[in-house]
């Protein structure tokens, strides 16, 4: 979701020891190192992951990553991370999640994971006990039965109650074109216009949307070098049912290869997988670019197709240094590292598309 600025500030000022919040840089805390998406209540995933690796020897970056996530998924982390927030049309609550090994470039994903709350942990299940990278619905519940996972529904009467009043506001917003009724001032049911009928004259600006949903998205570092990523969501609020976002596509909710670095990534999420941005930040790093330049670069690509996009990137390369960009919010990160005492939060303040071609030339 939206975040006002003030908002965001004050979680800050709870959340970290400065009197305000560090600009966006490339520092190098040591390692291990774990980062992730935003602030305020997604630095208990931050702590959860890090102590993980501090405090036990064997916890492994993959492992780190799974505590993190499951631990905003166990939260609640502002309603958009596990259960009870984000409901679809039809009042339920459905997970997307994903989870990546930087050395083997092995993944395991889940999307639209019905009636099991832990998405991130059955995301590892598929990429420890199959060949596959991706399952989903209603057999992507059965696959997590059958590895031990419990059904239970994931509404709750917070998620309900708010689903009853975005039907009584005419189901405003929503994601329908094309239809009628017109969804701009109807629930529907819908049927689709006659071809003849579609706007095709829409807009770019059309398909932006403010965002309503915000994603987990984890890189780990481990003290050996090994780095692993991961993200966990529930997606955007009265999506369409059976919608998919970009957390649990490889390389755009996030991405890692251990030899260069990682990625995580919120906003927008049905733009921002067009463009593959984690993929993009990674392959950066690999050509020289420092994680700020890269994020930046990443954004900037998708601000010149998409000027109002909602988009935060963070990048971490092998050494632990880390930087990030965005557009359209102000968007924060959280990190720990080496022998850090508690997780600091970064402030980035959004690009804005006439800053577009500020990449040094030689990078692009």
């Amino acid at each position: 979701m939206t975040r006002p600025t003030a908002v965001i500030a004050t979680g800050l000022l709870l959340l970290t020891n400065p009197t305000q919040a560090k600009p966006c840089s490339d520092p190098v805390p040591g390692l291990p190192i774990v980062v992730n998406t935003w602030g305020g209540p997604f630095t208990a995933a931050t702590d959860a992951a890090y102590l993980a690796l501090i405090n036990n020897d064997s916890t492994s970056a993959l492992d780190a990553v799974e505590i993190g996530c499951s631990t905003c998924e166990r939260r609640q982390c502002d309603t958009t991370v596990g259960f009870g927030g984000s409901p679809d049309e039809n009042c339920e609550t459905t997970l997307d999640a994903m989870i990546m090994d930087g050395t083997t470039m092995k993944s395991g994903a889940v999307a639209g994971l019905r009636r099991v709350r832990d998405a991130i942990a059955v995301a590892r299940a598929v990429m420890r006990h199959t060949r596959h990278s991706l399952l989903v619905g209603d057999l992507a519940t059965r696959f997590a039965v059958e590895n031990g996972f419990v059904e239970e529904d994931l509404s709750t009467e917070e998620s309900r109650a708010r689903c009853e009043a975005w039907k009584r506001a005419g189901c405003q917003a929503n994601y329908r074109i094309n239809v009628t009724p017109d969804p701009s001032v109807s629930c529907g049911p819908y049927t689709p216009l006659p071809v003849d009928d579609l706007r095709l004259a829409r807009s770019v600006a059309d398909d932006e949307g403010a965002a309503s949903h915000d994603t987990i998205s984890m890189v780990v570092v481990h003290a050996s070098g090994r780095m692993a990523a991961g993200t966990s969501t529930n997606g955007a609020s009265f999506k369409v049912p059976g919608r998919v976002g970009d957390g649990p596509i490889v390389g755009s909710g996030s991405y890692v290869d251990g030899d260069v670095g990682g990625c995580g990534a919120t906003g927008d999420g049905d733009i921002m997988m067009r463009f593959l941005p984690c993929y993009q930040a990674v392959e950066n790093l690999r050509r020289g670019m420092s994680p700020t330049e890269a994020a930046e670069d990443a954004v900037r690509r998708m601000l010149r197709k998409y000027p109002k996009i909602s988009s935060g990137i963070v990048v971490v390369n092998s050494k632990g240094e880390h930087g990030a960009a965005g557009s359209g919010w102000t968007f924060t990160y959280a990190y720990r590292g080496g022998r850090m005492n508690a997780t600091e939060v970064v402030t980035v303040p959004p690009l804005l598309p006439e800053e577009s071609d500020n990449v040094p030339r030689e990078l692009i």
